[in-house]
């Protein structure tokens, strides 16, 4: 390890790059610093904090384009939170030496690092200094990830990429499973007792691998009201701990799944909510509370200060439930107090439809732009630099995406919707 580590100075200067780092660029900077103390090819992380994307990977990529979701599944379970993990565990499709690196949460449920080491695995020393990072960075990023801004939640509402990479690692293990199943049913060299015997087994594992993946889902998706509530409670006591004002917290009486968006707004709003009730004048009693009907979260913080005319909810707290359909609904009573309630759907609101072009990749619109010239399919080709053949499978292609029957219809309806010029850049 180098001799700057040992240098206060250093270390400090490293915790404050990872701890500033935006979430997005966390993995490729936590890389960079820890190659000075464990040298590696790849890295690849899954965490429970981010529900848009909980799985990322850096370095290299005839590593990290292998990886797969379930595998991680696997290995997430032979870490052990604070401590660095040396296993024999498969990566990548290719069983190899790992590091699992798995942080410790305070808030949120934590993260796993599996590092490909580059040779050699370090000495003890250098693997809990690294160890100690990940716990620090992982950390931080969890409890960032507890409070996210308005403009996370609108693109967290709109689909969730590391799902779709899920399903697709499901689609293609699961198919990979089926073709083993048939080779197995049609060998001529396994006798049928063999072969039954075979085929259950691949079977049962790729049921196991479906079981597990389906429950990191659940858990990536969403949450216990309850348990969320109790986060909030924890954050809430040093606030409430020292006030003179009687402060109640009543938890949920149903203790459904929350969408992990709704949970981490829901304690940002009654943190808010507790904070601007303690602060009124003459408040001596709050009363903070989260409560189902039907297809809602209904967050309510009432208090009793006798003075509520200026009563006005935070503008930052509306900039949070906005992206979620919420709304307000507030009561004041000169004399008697305020009840400020947040209302927030529990299902996000149908994504807009695609306007026709939006549907169609770059090539199709460079296909599309050349009929709506009037040009044949062999001018294309030749303006693309494509074969005649691949141009025929674009226009079907764009033809049933847009819904039309014909390339006349096509071009109209490029004209119609103000088609941009493609610009074609030739190769040498």
């Amino acid at each position: 390890m180098d001799e700057s580590w040992s240098d206060p100075a250093h270390v400090l200067d490293v915790v404050t790059r990872l701890i500033t780092a935006p979430r997005p660029e966390l993995l490729p900077r936590f890389s960079r610093e820890l190659a000075a103390v464990l040298p590696h090819r790849a890295a690849a992380m899954q965490t429970g904090d981010c529900t848009r994307s909980p799985f990322k990977v850096t370095g290299d990529t005839t590593i990290t384009d292998a990886v797969t979701s379930v595998e991680l599944e696997h290995l997430a379970d032979l870490g052990v939170a604070g401590e660095a993990v040396v296993v024999e565990g498969v990566l990548a499709g290719v069983e190899r030496t790992l590091v699992l690196l798995t942080s410790r949460p305070v808030v949120g449920n934590g993260a796993v690092l599996v590092v490909v080491p580059e040779g050699d695995v370090r000495p003890a020393r250098d693997l809990g200094l690294a160890a100690r990072l990940w716990d620090l960075s992982s950390t931080d990023a969890g409890q960032r990830a507890a409070d996210p801004g308005p403009e996370v939640l609108a693109t967290n509402l709109a689909a969730s990429a590391a799902r779709a990479q899920t399903v697709t690692d499901l689609g293609q293990t699961h198919a990979a499973t089926l073709v083993a199943l048939l080779s197995v049913l049609r060998s001529g060299r396994l006798g049928d007792r063999a072969a039954r015997q075979t085929a259950t087994d691949l079977a049962a594992r790729a049921l196991v691998d479906l079981r597990a993946v389906t429950k990191r889902d659940q858990t990536l998706s969403a949450e216990s009201a309850r348990a969320a509530f109790a986060v909030l409670s924890e954050q809430l006591a040093p606030i409430v701990g020292h006030a003179d004002v009687a402060v109640d917290l009543v938890e949920p009486s149903e203790d459904r799944r929350l969408p992990q968006d709704i949970a981490h707004t829901a304690r940002t709003v009654t943190r808010g909510l507790v904070i601007a009730a303690l602060d009124r004048p003459g408040t001596t009693r709050v009363r903070a509370s989260w409560r189902f009907d039907g297809p809602a979260l209904r967050i309510t913080v009432r208090d009793d200060s006798p003075d509520v005319p200026d009563v006005v909810v935070d503008p930052g707290l509306t900039e949070r439930i906005t992206p979620l359909n919420g709304h307000w609904e507030v009561d004041t009573v000169p004399g008697w107090g305020a009840t400020i309630t947040a209302v927030l759907p529990l299902t996000s609101a149908e994504p807009p439809e695609l306007r026709p072009l939006d549907r169609l990749n770059p090539r199709e619109l460079e296909v599309l732009a050349g009929i709506s010239e009037g040009l044949r399919n062999r001018q294309i080709a030749d303006r693309l630099q494509l074969s005649e053949h691949t141009v025929k499978f674009h226009v079907r292609n764009l033809l049933e995406k847009l819904k039309v029957t014909s390339r006349g219809q096509a071009a109209a309806l490029a004209h119609d919707l103000r088609l941009e010029p493609v610009a074609v850049h030739r190769t040498a």
